[in-house]
């Protein structure tokens, strides 16, 4: 039998965050559907099963109960740097892991969670709404590898090996202090705002890579990955050496034979 989150820790171990409410459900549809019904600023949703999570692009997101964690808050819309939300929400998900297990993870642009093999831990799901960005996690904990949606997932439980079950409560807690710091960075600007984000250059193995870049419709194209720009952009160049900013789409890692 897994354990239940902890409520009354996370309560206590969110006091020094942003969080102004921690609401925890035995179960869900979805935990941003939640979260935006709430309205409230900074009012951290939780569910021990989601039944009806989605990621981007429509796809469906699988759970076992109390395996992952499926986690969503609604945070004020920065001014000017709606872009980088999602991505240093995946920083904030790498550096609550490292923090709890010591696990190194990296980044694929722009937000899902992957292990060294990269095999994926996590994706992020940011909606807008009137009163600001739903911002939605479900990361891989305890999940064995038959409970996994797909062959390329992992968990944090597998990665680390026997024994070494990360606690979900601790990771809850690591996580919202993580993301109101780097989102608090992010509206103060400057300096501040220029650190978190050279933080999650150094975590995104996109950039230097070459990618499979697809448009959604199904057309793919192979382009190297120079940089993620100011605005949260992908820029790749294709084989004519031109630059491009990408917004959207999917992205494949390719590896390149020796």
């Amino acid at each position: 039998m897994r354990p239940p989150l902890d409520l009354d820790r996370i309560r206590a171990g969110v006091k020094e965050s942003s969080v102004t409410q921690v609401h925890l459900h035995e179960q869900l549809a979805s935990t941003n559907t939640e979260a935006a019904r709430l309205g409230m600023p900074w009012a951290l949703v939780l569910a021990e099963h989601q039944v009806g999570g989605k990621g981007r692009l429509g796809r469906r997101w699988s759970e076992a109960p109390r395996a992952g964690l499926a986690m969503s808050v609604l945070v004020p819309t920065p001014p000017g740097a709606l872009g980088w939300v999602p991505l240093l929400t995946g920083l904030a998900l790498h550096q609550a892991v490292r923090a709890v297990t010591g696990l190194d993870t990296a980044i694929k642009w722009p937000n899902d969670l992957l292990a060294q093999s990269g095999a994926k831990l996590a994706g992020i799901l940011c909606e807008l709404t009137p009163a600001g960005i739903v911002i939605g996690a479900g990361l891989n904990v305890l999940h064995s590898r038959d409970e996994l949606p797909v062959p390329t997932a992992t968990s944090l439980a597998l990665e680390l090996g026997p024994g070494a079950a990360p606690d979900r409560t601790d990771l809850v807690i690591a996580y919202a202090g993580a993301l109101s710091a780097v989102l608090n960075a992010q509206h103060a600007g400057g300096a501040d705002a220029a650190g978190e984000r050279a933080a999650y250059r150094r975590a995104c193995t996109t950039i230097g890579a070459r990618v499979e870049l697809s448009d959604g419709t199904g057309r793919a194209r192979r382009v190297e990955v120079e940089a993620v720009d100011d605005d949260g952009r992908l820029v790749v160049r294709d084989a004519s050496g031109r630059p491009e900013h990408v917004t959207a789409g999917d992205v494949h890692h390719v590896r390149v034979a020796e």
